[in-house]
């Protein structure tokens, strides 16, 4: 009988030998395979171009995405991703702005700092990430975290390690709503700047930020310009016409010149505190010598007078979509314009064609930072103490676990980990390591001045 044992005994190791030895060699197999080929052979994935980066590999993919994750079976629509790969061994770190995705290599600060992977997501309805013909009831959050989600899945057994997602702003929202309906995938949430209007028709935050941000003479020399810029508004609206026709502007969304224009004014002081540095209060002009040119320039630089024209909106008409169907946008008051505003901040309906129609869900926010107050795990909000966007940000509660949120000293809608004073940017550090499976090392990567650029295409007027 002992004989038969120790036979079976034997077996079943020779077996568990030959079972392990075949999996490494598996294992070598997969590793061995050119990133191109691994990638290629993910179902859904198709190659736009490789780029070549010196240290990296450089992928524009698409990815087969159905139009309505409750129903596959009712249509595909093609979204751009890339990838940046370094090592299949290292983390993987997955970024969104919230908007279209860029086809020029670079790194978010969170890969910088685990020195991994990065998958960047265009987000949904961007084009060319279009649905056509295009259902516009298919944008909401949760249709767009399953985009994530169906990329995540694809491409966890190409790389294996820690996974996180981050990004800034409407990214950072969208980082949080991922992580909301799939918190089971990343490992942790790195989320700059994120706003968090949860009750849209209630923005006194807002209000109560703009009367306090900044240096006193600061805050009042924006307002006096800002409001020169309404009284001279017969003026101005004539170079504003002139500036239309001569780059081929129209404003059929908005409806009406004096629309667009106001709509530009209004977004000065805001967009001045949301890229603005503390130092740049020394170029605003003085409201009461500064000349008409003068005046129409500095308004250009802040805040941009093609923002409201029809061909400045299309771009931008999935997030102005998002915001009057579930995200929400503010509606501050601007007291110091007294009668001089015709309009008012005007409602994301005014700038998304009336061909589309929009219903606004009161539901969707309440119930993501309701999650967030409870639920959050390895989630980490980072903010600028001059970024009005910041007023309404998301909060933690009872229940919240080994997440942060952070405020850069006065940073702006740019506030990042390196911005935060030494015992935060410490903590954070730390945090974003470890949830990368990194404990106890200092991963980051030699800073690149082409791949750690600031993105030039961030948002220059009242987007976030």
């Amino acid at each position: 009988m002992r004989k038969v044992l120790r036979w079976l005994l034997s077996l079943v190791v020779l077996i568990g030998t030959v079972a392990a030895a075949g999996t490494t060699t598996a294992t070598a197999a997969a590793d061995a395979t050119d990133i191109k080929d691994r990638l290629l052979a993910v179902p859904g994935i198709s190659l736009v171009e490789e780029k070549p980066y010196d240290g990296y590999r450089y992928f524009v993919l698409n990815f087969t995405q159905p139009v309505d994750h409750k129903h596959p079976s009712k249509g595909t629509f093609q979204q751009r991703i890339t990838v940046l790969h370094k090592d299949v061994s290292r983390p993987t770190v997955m970024f969104t702005s919230g908007y279209n995705v860029s086809t020029t290599p670079s790194r978010s600060e969170p890969t910088r700092i685990v020195d991994g992977n990065q998958v960047s997501v265009e987000y949904r309805f961007f084009t060319p990430s279009r649905p056509q013909p295009a259902d516009w009831s298919k944008l909401d959050i949760w249709q767009a975290a399953s985009d994530q989600h169906a990329i995540y899945q694809a491409l966890k057994p190409v790389y294996g390690a820690n996974w996180l997602t981050t990004g800034g702003s409407k990214g950072g929202m969208t980082a949080t709503y991922y992580e909301r309906f799939y918190p089971r995938d990343m490992d942790g949430v790195v989320a700059y700047v994120a706003p968090n209007d949860v009750v849209n028709d209630e923005d006194s935050a807002y209000d109560r930020f703009l009367a306090h941000v900044g240096p006193k003479d600061c805050r009042v020399a924006l307002q006096k310009v800002q409001r020169e810029t309404l009284v001279r508004r017969t003026a101005l609206e004539k170079k504003y016409k002139d500036y239309l026709a001569a780059n081929n502007y129209t404003v059929n969304t908005v409806g009406s010149l004096d629309k667009a224009y106001e709509a530009t004014v209004l977004d000065l002081v805001w967009g001045f505190w949301q890229y603005q540095p503390e130092s740049a209060c020394a170029d605003v002009p003085d409201a009461k010598t500064v000349t008409d040119q003068a005046l129409f320039d500095y308004v250009d630089a802040v805040g941009g007078w093609s923002s409201y024209a029809d061909q400045g909106l299309e771009r931008y008409t999935p997030y102005y979509y998002q915001a009057g169907t579930q995200l929400g946008s503010p509606d501050i008051r601007q007291p110091w314009l007294g009668k001089l505003s015709r309009y008012g901040y005007q409602p994301p309906r005014n700038f998304v064609p009336r061909s589309i129609p929009m219903k606004f869900d009161k539901r969707a926010m309440p119930d993501v930072d309701a999650w967030v107050r409870h639920h959050a795990t390895r989630m980490l909000y980072v903010y600028g103490d001059n970024d009005p966007w910041g007023a309404e940000r998301f909060r933690l509660g009872r229940g919240a676990e080994d997440s942060y949120v952070l405020t850069a000293p006065h940073a702006n809608h740019g506030a990042n980990v390196a911005a935060l004073t030494a015992g935060d940017k410490d903590l954070a550090t730390q945090r974003i390591l470890a949830w990368a499976g990194l404990s106890g090392t200092t991963a980051k990567a030699p800073h690149d001045a082409k791949l750690d650029r600031t993105d030039p295409a961030r948002e220059l007027t009242l987007r976030p």
